[in-house]
């Protein structure tokens, strides 16, 4: 009998797992890889530091070859060849080979669809003009590293991670940057207070950043260069475009062949990565995936997830077609990123605020927080902006955000491991982590944020929410011409009933304080509690929360309604922007 054949249409993270796994897994077999393109496995996450020269040599983005595959595992890779279409009743595909433009049929018992993702491109004319470009691939990145000396300025459109990375290299070379984003926030699985410090932080550093802004329309100058036509009347002139507004499944295949897709585009599969064909499975960008939180289905296209997903379905693949080895079920997408601009760290776990919103099956609450990256006494401590999402029924941990300049990603992965686990907040403050004066502190970043949701959960600990307070004083200010009106809105706003009191020094006040609010030191918060009205809440505020939960604890005890705004001033200002 002839051996089995897996086929996998698709290199890179996914299939090239899957193909490796495959053969590990099981020697009496034959795999074949069909990739479109000159390269099977690269690393596609490494192309903007290649525009940047961090990366200087292009050899060091190829993961595996072709030879490799085939040296080490037996595999056979046939690059520059499309896959046409799949015949399912007949497990048969049709592959052309784009150098000789020959078809031929090639028979599978297995095959893996690990077409990935491709560049959305905004609906606007211009887009084929010479000088507009799109990062997805080494020839992409070569063309444009081909075109540096003579780019002075050029347009990054998208503020996500890529086009964010992509904009750092580029000022890296020397060029002049504006971004242009859609939304209202850089980021997107960041809230928004939370993408405020990335934006800040990326003017800083010389990007233009323009946000809720959209472009109308590229028109090409006589003297070469691109005019960027905005909707706001604007107009940007540049000698580059570089789009990255996102990506969708590459899903054309599994449309032709007759595979469930899901409301996003991606193909739908099982817990081991299954389509609705038994003899077909998906994996990286091109599948949707199930939220581990939410339960709902998503995107994800990531490589770490690919890479995951290829290793399971070859389990899968092992198990049903040629051998009895157990299959392992895939989790779901739990949402762990970081990405590094300029210096600063943003990463991420879980859901965020934005997603929680929309689902009525949670009831969550959070903190904020500002830790330094290790005890202040050893020299290089800076701030860790850190934001916690929970379950205010039980303390599950659900999602956590942050930024800062040292130490991030370390905490976003401790944090990442507890709510894989289905850890709660209790479980984060008694975590027992490293600490050296250079690395933490005797109660980590990650421990402070578990006591600060706990003690809130165990009612030691009232917060108050920041967006209310904004949001109400926002609305006084723009009625604060018209008194009658004024008077009625905070009659009826219980928010702009609560007494303010900030327990940072006068000093720290006169700075900068919100409007409406008492200034009481801490040191004499005692002394002067008789000024306080036991008949309205208190919320309390300091520099980062520490000082406003001491004096929470201290009014609790005297009798007082109170609440804390959690992470102080330094998430006021977020708030604030």
């Amino acid at each position: 009998m002839s051996k089995k054949r897996v086929l996998i249409v698709g290199g890179v993270a996914g299939g090239a797992s899957c193909a490796a796994r495959v053969r590990r897994l099981y020697e009496e077999c034959e795999i074949v890889i069909y990739e479109m393109g000159p390269y099977v496995s690269f690393a596609n996450c490494g192309l903007p530091y290649f525009i940047g020269d961090v990366i200087v040599e292009e050899d060091k983005l190829l993961v595996a070859t072709p030879a490799l595959f085939e040296s080490r595992f037996n595999i056979r890779v046939c690059t520059d060849t499309q896959v046409l279409s799949i015949d399912k009743e007949n497990q048969s595909i049709t592959v052309r080979d784009l150098k000789t433009d020959v078809q031929r049929l090639e028979h599978y018992d297995a095959l893996v669809l690990s077409t990935g993702s491709q560049s959305v491109w905004p609906d606007i004319a211009g887009l084929d003009l010479p000088g507009v470009h799109v990062l997805r691939t080494i020839p992409d990145s070569r063309q444009i590293r081909s075109e540096l000396k003579n780019i002075q300025r050029a347009v990054v459109m998208g503020a996500g991670y890529l086009g964010l990375e992509l904009a750092e290299n580029l000022i890296k070379r020397d060029v002049q940057v504006t971004v242009l984003q859609y939304s209202e926030q850089v980021m997107s699985s960041l809230d928004q207070e939370m993408a405020t410090y990335v934006a800040k932080h990326l003017m800083k550093h010389g990007i233009d950043l323009r946000l809720s802004c959209k472009t109308t329309e590229i028109a090409q100058n006589k003297d070469g260069s691109l005019q960027i036509m905005l909707e706001s009347g604007e107009q940007v002139t540049v000698d580059a475009v570089m789009i990255s507004v996102g990506v969708k499944p590459r899903a054309e295949l599994a449309i032709q062949a007759g595979l469930d897709i899901g409301a996003y585009g991606g193909i739908r599969v099982n817990e081991y990565l299954q389509t609705s064909d038994p003899s077909i499975w998906a994996v990286g960008d091109v599948v949707e995936v199930k939220n581990i939180i939410t339960d709902e289905w998503q995107l994800f296209p990531m490589a770490g997830p690919a890479n995951k997903q290829g290793r399971l379905a070859a389990t899968d693949i092992v198990r049903k077609k040629m051998s009895t080895i157990p299959s392992v079920p895939y989790r779901g997408i739990q949402g762990t990123t970081v990405c590094g601009v300029f210096g600063l760290t943003v990463a991420t776990t879980g859901v965020n605020e934005k997603i929680l919103k929309n689902c009525t099956s949670i009831e969550y609450e959070k903190v904020y927080l500002h830790p330094s990256n290790h005890v202040g006494y050893y020299p290089g401590a800076s701030p860790i902006h850190i934001k916690l999402l929970y379950d205010a029924r039980n303390g599950k941990i659900l999602g956590a955000q942050a930024l800062g300049e040292s130490g991030v990603a370390r905490r976003i992965d401790v944090i990442a491991a507890f709510l894989q686990m289905g850890g709660t907040v209790y479980d984060l403050e008694e975590a027992e982590l490293c600490y050296a004066p250079q690395f933490g502190a005797t109660k980590d970043p990650v421990n402070l944020a578990g006591m600060i949701a706990a003690n809130h959960l165990r009612g030691n600990h009232p917060l108050a929410k920041w967006e209310q307070l904004v949001e109400s004083h926002a609305q006084v200010t723009e009625e604060q011409d018209d008194i009658i009106q004024m008077l009625s809105l905070i009659m009826d706003d219980p928010f702009a009933q609560a007494q303010l009191v900030d327990v940072r020094t006068e000093a720290e006040f006169q700075r900068k304080h919100i409007p409406q609010v008492v200034n009481i030191p801490l040191d004499s918060l005692r002394e002067r509690l008789h000024e306080l009205s036991q008949e309205r809440e208190i919320w309390v505020v300091c520099g980062v929360g520490q000082r406003a939960y001491n004096a929470t604890r201290i009014l609790q005890q005297h009798g007082f309604q109170v609440r804390n705004l959690s992470g102080g001033m330094q998430t006021y200002a977020a708030y604030e922007d």
